[in-house]
């Protein structure tokens, strides 16, 4: 890399700076013996600007923060920030103790600023193991253009997913296609089309099914909403239930089997396919409204919905989507406008390991073996250890992607490099007990 400038040895050098390398930073900052930044390309730290409607509310609450769960006495937790904030009291009183994410990307905004580890407008170019000096080095370069060359005994990857538009859709323009994460992005071209359809449910589905149906009961566009599942179904986020997201259901699922381990993933589809309850009745408040109005454009609602295909009618110039009807197999067309992918996200192998690729050892449908400590597995002779976050659902169960597992993680990731209890982790986080009585997992 020529022109490249040197700039020392770390213990870790983690990359993506989205809340879960944050709250990394964030911890490694009060364990002395740990030298970690944090490289992330963009020049700040933004969280879902997409989907961030005026009332949008967090789903975990305050103590799901970036340290609170392993180290509540912590500079950056929530709380801290409240109390810079000067809102203490009045969140207190607020008695909800579920933050705005506007409030929440605030939080995490404030916490960078105060982590000289962080490092913005840092893109990795490449990752290569030195087996020499027993060193990953990093490639980077710098916002102004200049090339930094780093090198850490560990890496933590934490670049966040991707939006995922599946195939049955890619062949619409662009401009009859948007992923939910850029909805507010595109509020011009929502606003022109005469009908939107809405394709996948989840939470971030149904936030814009809110959107658009109070814009629908104020005079604005018709509204479809197609889901594959078999209801608009509620997040499980019973209490009991909710032990399945706990570090004690986390490392019973780890010590599972590969193909027990993928069939609860998809068993347990309500942790992330859901929609929240208080969500559900504002879209039946809404419905119910329009029963009080005339002369409204269509709204339209259906499950069990599978989309096949979609194409542009040349005649009318709308966009025409090949529906299939699960129940009974029955296919049909469906017009619409503008079409709104809710269809979450998915992992992505970043070009920058491109050079250690065969070093990460895969499982027999390709994805990381990841351990318990959430390092991958690589091959011999390799004394440095790659770490994953929200990457490892299919070894570590549908929790990985929750924010209140993210601490808990991070800490585990620390413990591993300082090789010892940098932070002590929850012993007993569940009442329920998951395994055969006696055995160890």
């Amino acid at each position: 890399m020529t022109g490249t400038v040197p700039t020392g040895d770390h213990d870790v050098v983690a990359i993506g700076c989205g809340p879960f390398n944050l709250g990394l930073a964030a911890l490694a900052s009060t364990v002395d013996d740990v030298d970690l930044v944090v490289l992330e390309e963009q020049p700040e730290l933004t969280w879902h600007r997409g989907m961030m409607f005026g009332d949008a509310s967090m789903q975990v609450n305050f103590l799901a923060d970036l340290v609170t769960l392993v180290a509540p006495w912590h500079p950056l937790s929530f709380l801290a920030y409240l109390h810079d904030m000067d809102r203490l009291y009045t969140f207190t009183v607020r008695e909800n103790f579920f933050p705005s994410r506007r409030e929440y990307e605030d939080y995490l905004r404030w916490a960078a600023a105060k982590l000289p580890s962080v490092r913005f407008s840092h893109r990795v170019e490449e990752v290569r193991w030195d087996a020499g000096e027993q060193r990953f080095t990093v490639d980077a370069v710098r916002g102004d253009g200049t090339r930094l060359r780093m090198r850490a005994r560990d890496l933590v990857v934490g670049i966040g997913t991707a939006p995922y538009v599946p195939e049955a859709l890619a062949d619409l323009p662009e401009q009859m296609l948007l992923h939910t994460s850029e909805y507010l992005y595109r509020a011009a071209d929502v606003a022109a089309a005469g009908k939107v359809t809405v394709v996948g449910s989840g939470q971030s589905g149904a936030e814009v099914a809110v959107d658009l149906l109070g814009r629908n009961v104020a005079g604005g566009p018709a509204v479809s909403w197609l889901t594959r599942t078999s209801s608009f179904a509620p997040l499980d986020y019973t209490k009991m239930n909710l032990e399945l997201t706990t570090p004690a259901y986390m490392q019973y699922f780890h010590s599972l089997p590969e193909q027990v381990r993928d069939r609860l993933v998809k068993e347990q589809w309500q942790f992330y396919k859901g929609i929240s309850t208080d969500t559900l009745e504002e879209i039946h408040e809404l419905l119910y409204r329009r029963q009080l109005e005339h002369g409204l454009a269509e709204v339209e609602l259906r499950f069990g919905i599978t989309v096949e295909s979609a194409s542009v009618d040349a005649g009318t110039g709308r966009a025409v989507l090949t529906c299939r009807h699960r129940d009974t197999g029955e296919s049909f067309p469906h017009t619409t406008d503008l079409v709104v992918a809710a269809t979450g996200y998915r992992n992505r192998t970043p070009g920058f390991l491109a050079p250690v690729e065969d070093l990460l050892l895969r499982d027999d449908r390709g994805r990381p073996r990841v351990r318990a400590d959430h390092s991958v597995e690589l091959a011999g002779g390799v004394s440095g250890r790659v770490f994953v976050a929200n990457a490892e659902i299919h070894s570590h169960g549908v929790s990985a992607p929750n924010l209140d597992i993210g601490a808990v993680r991070n800490a585990a990731i620390l413990n591993a490099v300082t090789g010892r209890e940098a932070y002590r982790l929850p012993k007993r986080s569940a009442f329920t007990s998951f395994d055969v009585p006696g055995r160890v997992s």
